[in-house]
């Protein structure tokens, strides 16, 4: 059982340090020509990070593609006419926000149940189960799965941020996922596990 629980514990501080590093490092997509990547916080080129996101600017406007409904909406007033004499209006920033938000709540929230888990690891009875470190990480857990698949729903599948290049998804991105199926597997055997 302690070998169980020390190996929970491990797992648990790895996924804490992959979730500040997925939300804090910049690398969530990335340009196929290797120079360019793209973060919740900031575009890198060549290694200098100092440029805005290109899909936060409200000033950036691209066209959609009508099958896949990726960029900014063009708004018409004469409906079935192709291609759409009007301008396009802008990508709303707030599921970017969005993203940034939940990504930030997740950390807290699984640090919040690893200090959870050591609290009742050392006051809590014999027998009892780690009720209230499951419920946290399962709510980390509700954070990572939200704020990822906003991601995933408005900003991958062909998105082009680069001078026209395709991208593809960075270590932050894959980090992200890890991190939703460990919080996962934690928070349940959270729920699972009895102190002995």
């Amino acid at each position: 059982m302690l070998v169980l629980l020390a190996g929970i514990f491990v797992v648990h501080i790895a996924t804490v340090i992959m979730l500040f590093v997925c939300t804090i490092a910049n690398v969530w997509m990335v340009s196929n020509a290797g120079n360019a990547s793209v973060g919740l916080w900031k575009n890198c080129t060549n290694t200098f990070c100092n440029e805005t996101l290109s899909y936060a600017n409200e000033g950036i406007y691209k066209d959609i593609d009508p099958v896949l409904t990726i960029g900014v909406v063009r708004e018409c007033s004469a409906p079935g006419v192709t291609p759409c004499p009007c301008s396009p209006r802008p990508v709303s920033t707030d599921a970017l926000k969005t993203v940034q938000a939940f990504m930030i709540l997740s950390i807290i929230f699984s640090a919040i149940s690893l200090l959870v888990f050591m609290f009742q690891l050392f006051t809590m009875e014999k027998g009892n189960r780690f009720f209230l470190s499951g419920a946290t990480m399962l709510v980390c857990w509700l954070c990572v799965l939200v704020g990822v698949s906003i991601y995933t729903n408005r900003y991958t599948n062909g998105y082009e941020t680069y001078h026209g290049s395709q991208d593809h998804h960075g270590y932050s991105y894959i980090l992200a996922w890890i991190c939703f199926c460990f919080s996962f597997i934690i928070g349940i055997l959270y729920l699972v596990l009895r102190k002995k």
